[in-house]
């Protein structure tokens, strides 16, 4: 029996074609992909999921929560687009707090995407 996913991954492309969050976890180191990666794919195949993988941070933006090496916190922010879960923006969160640029960022990424629909 084959397990069919709820959303499909795709990532977000700057106007240069660039996709921010591929090249974040192309830097990080094997182990720290595979528990990424394996984050992601939890959120493909049972959306909607949440705390504590997924934490809802705006109206239609959504953080993956990944635990990484050294007691870091990788998040993942994403939007999703009918069947598409969009990759907006990663980092490594240093604070309690999600800090102020990261989510305007992730906000503005989102509205790029979305464009005015829901």
């Amino acid at each position: 029996m084959e397990i069919k996913k709820k959303l499909q991954v795709e990532f977000f492309k700057t106007e240069q074609n660039n996709e921010p969050v591929r090249d974040f976890l192309k830097v990080l180191t094997p182990e720290d992909k595979k528990s990424v990666g394996a984050d992601i794919m939890a959120v493909e195949m049972l959306w909607p999921i949440g705390y504590p993988t997924v934490r809802k941070l705006d109206t239609d933006l959504w953080e993956v929560r990944s635990s990484i090496s050294d007691k870091r916190i990788c998040r993942v922010m994403f939007t999703v687009s009918g069947k598409s879960m969009i990759l907006l923006h990663a980092f490594i969160k240093k604070t309690q707090r999600t800090p102020k640029d990261d989510m305007e960022l992730g906000k503005k990424r989102k509205s790029l995407v979305l464009g005015g629909q829901k």
